[in-house]
């Protein structure tokens, strides 16, 4: 962890401006971004093989709005587990939920929160009956519906 650490610390000033313009618009081309930075193509693909190979790029992905193809209920849910021990196994088993778009291991009340995706709330209530509570190891869960998303956005990357 302590190499991941320092190796993050390598990146500068162009490598965070390489980053902000691709984090607003993904599909941009290299070639673009090299003419807004007033830098060779060439620099802009070495720096983003750099970055990828230090594991701060991820992959890119397309953001689609789920609303827009029909799923309109976004919930949260908080998971409690009957011991901390069954953590992993609970993970493996919710992963193959596909309605689980997000799951963090957390401090507080839960064991676990989770971001779900569903058409409607029947959708919703199969999910949760059928699927997460039917979990070995899951307790109980608590369910938020989220109204609207105001914020949704990537971390800053200016200091």
């Amino acid at each position: 962890m302590a190499d991941k650490k320092a190796q993050n610390l390598e990146i500068d000033n162009l490598d965070r401006e390489i980053l902000s313009i691709l984090m607003a618009d993904a599909t941009i081309p290299y070639t673009e971004i090299a003419k807004k930075l007033v830098i060779s193509g060439g620099t802009v693909h070495v720096r983003m093989k750099k970055m990828q190979e230090m594991g701060i790029i991820q992959g890119s992905q397309l953001n689609i709005s789920p609303q827009k193809i029909g799923y309109d209920i976004c919930a949260f849910l908080g998971i409690f587990l009957q011991k901390g021990s069954q953590y992993n196994d609970a993970v493996e088993r919710l992963r193959q939920i596909k309605e689980i778009v997000e799951l963090h291991y957390c401090t507080g009340a839960y064991s676990m929160f989770a971001k779900i995706i569903c058409s409607d709330t029947n959708h919703l209530r199969r999910v949760l009956n059928d699927g997460i509570q039917a979990v070995p190891g899951i307790q109980r869960t608590e369910t938020f519906i989220s109204l609207e998303e105001s914020i949704r956005r990537q971390i800053s990357l200016s200091k």
